[in-house]
């Protein structure tokens, strides 16, 4: 038995999923799989390295076979064939409950980018899952008592680990961090797994910013030991993987295949997505630099080439298509507000539809009617699409990396939108809320991460603004001044915690090195 060590702080109910067994579950995976996810990042760094100096990226020669063979994933169980409408958010008590009685098909039940590492988040995130699996998740509060609806099921549990390359200092395996993945996926297997299969259903995830098959790969040989030690029949774990980074759109064939007894489909992301191409092609020079991030839309053609390769990928492997975040919030207070985001969503899905998506997101269960609306519509009387191969879609490497094609400028309210935007989402991360609403969107980590990587991007490139400006340090440095002052007086303004929340942007950037994931180091300045 290795050593353990839980070092967090109390929080309510922690008894109820921090058992003896369960830790030493999550410690087994730490042992027998915790190196290899060290070599898998390890991997990924000259990996990077190999893109940001060559400026290329194609398919592999090594898996043609793979690519060019016939082969299918497993069929989905029967409660995860309709994924027509997902809502996703972070596993906090009234948001879990309201996504799960949204009408809503699947619940991400968010331990990643929507959710801050806090140990009370963790844990707590836990036991709110623990609770929805047994339909018996409430909460009263002095305006309103939260419950599960009785007339109808409640949507599917889909919860998504933190990536591979962040740990859980609040467990400790043999004096070293835990993975925060095999933290999150252990304690939720070992509680739910057998629960959910007897309740006609199963443990189902998501799984985030995957850079190549051999990482996933890592998650199958995890997903076959714990259903060994828990006595599941293999198979029963069943995951659908987000192509957020751009080497895993490289991958995707040989992502499947490598899942193929546990996979279930496929996402496609969008600010992580970017964040990817500028992070893997930092240093490949101006063509690859993207102008303002509300300008980079799923119609440019990069991203187009990505999300119709994605559709005819999974549907030729009889997976499933996911498609992106609505990160709009309807407002209840300007009518014609509502009305342009609802349009903007109405259209972004519409166009999802069209191209053969199974199902897309939301990020309010206020969208999961119009999301419903279209999918019902192109759907008819199927739960899916699988039916649409997409067999005529071809996409080369340069179709991928045009980055050049999305068109767009780069402009003074661009730069101080991403200043703004990433201080007030990183103050409020720092602060234990890790999706925040701003500026009538949904944001989560994913912001942050493509907003100070546009910053760094602009800077190494000398671009020019729209004023005549060229984005320096002085600069933004400037600007990150005049929106804290801004700011201040605003409602849940902290001088404190938003003076951290600007440091720690101006760290990343700008730093002379690219910072893999601001989340590292901002994990080090939680309590």
């Amino acid at each position: 038995m290795p050593r353990i060590e839980v070092t967090g702080p109390a929080v309510d109910r922690d008894d109820e999923v921090l058992t003896a067994e369960a830790v030493a579950f999550v410690a087994d995976l730490q042992e027998r799989f915790g190196a290899r996810r060290d070599e898998l990042l390890v991997r990924r760094g000259q990996r990077r390295d190999e893109i940001a100096a060559t400026g290329r990226l194609d398919f592999l020669p090594e898996t043609r076979d793979v690519r060019e063979g016939a082969w299918e994933v497993v069929p989905a169980p029967p409660d995860l064939r309709d994924r027509r409408v997902e809502i996703t958010g972070p596993t906090e008590r009234k948001m879990a409950i309201n996504a799960l009685a949204s009408g809503a098909k699947v619940w991400l039940a968010d331990l990643e980018d929507a959710n801050t590492p806090h140990w009370r988040n963790v844990v707590s995130g836990q036991v709110n899952l623990r609770d929805a699996v047994r339909g018996s998740i409430s909460l009263s509060t002095p305006e309103k008592d939260y419950r599960l609806p009785t007339d109808r099921a409640p949507a599917v549990i889909v919860p998504r680990p933190r990536g591979w390359h962040l740990d859980e200092r609040h467990l400790q395996v043999e004096g070293r961090p835990a993975v925060g993945a095999l933290v999150d996926f252990g304690l939720y297997v070992f509680h739910n797994a057998a629960e959910l299969v007897g309740r006609g259903s199963g443990p189902y995830l998501y799984l985030p910013k995957m850079e190549s098959h051999l990482e996933a790969r890592l998650w199958d040989d995890v997903f076959t030991h714990a259903e060994q030690a828990i006595g599941l029949a293999h198979g029963t774990v069943r995951a659908t993987v987000l192509i957020e980074t751009v080497p895993a759109a490289f991958e995707m064939d040989e992502i499947l295949f490598e899942l193929r007894d546990h996979a279930a489909g496929l996402n496609a992301g969008r600010w992580d997505y970017l964040f990817s191409m500028i992070k893997n092609f930092r240093a490949a020079g101006p063509q690859f630099v993207l102008p303002d991030r509300a300008d980079v839309t799923m119609t440019a053609p990069f991203m187009r080439a990505y999300t119709e390769l994605l559709v005819s990928t999974c549907h030729r492997r009889g997976a499933f298509a996911i498609g992106g975040m609505a990160a709009f919030i309807p407002s209840r207070r300007d009518p014609e507000a509502n009305e342009r985001a609802l349009a903007k969503v109405r259209e972004d899905k519409q166009r999802e539809a069209a191209d053969g998506f199974d199902g897309s997101w939301v990020a309010h269960p206020d969208l999961v009617p119009i999301c419903q609306e279209v999918f019902d519509a192109a759907l008819g009387d199927r739960p899916n699409q699988l039916d649409r191969d997409r067999s005529e879609v071809t996409v080369s490497a340069q179709d991928l990396l045009d980055v050049a094609s999305a068109g767009g400028r780069v402009t003074e309210n661009g730069l101080r939108n991403n200043v703004s935007v990433a201080v007030q989402y990183l103050a409020a991360w720092l602060g234990g809320l890790g999706a925040v609403a701003i500026n009538g969107l949904m944001e989560d980590a994913a912001t942050a991460e493509i907003s100070r990587s546009q910053i760094w991007q602009w800077l190494r490139n000398d671009v020019v603004l729209d004023t005549g400006e060229v984005v320096t340090p002085d600069l933004v440095r400037r600007i990150l001044d005049e929106e804290l002052a801004r700011l201040a007086g605003t409602e849940g303004y902290d001088e404190g915690r938003y003076r951290q929340a600007a440091d720690l942007f101006a760290q990343v950037a700008l730093s002379e090195e690219f910072v893999d994931f601001l989340t590292v180091p901002a994990y080090e300045l939680l309590d």
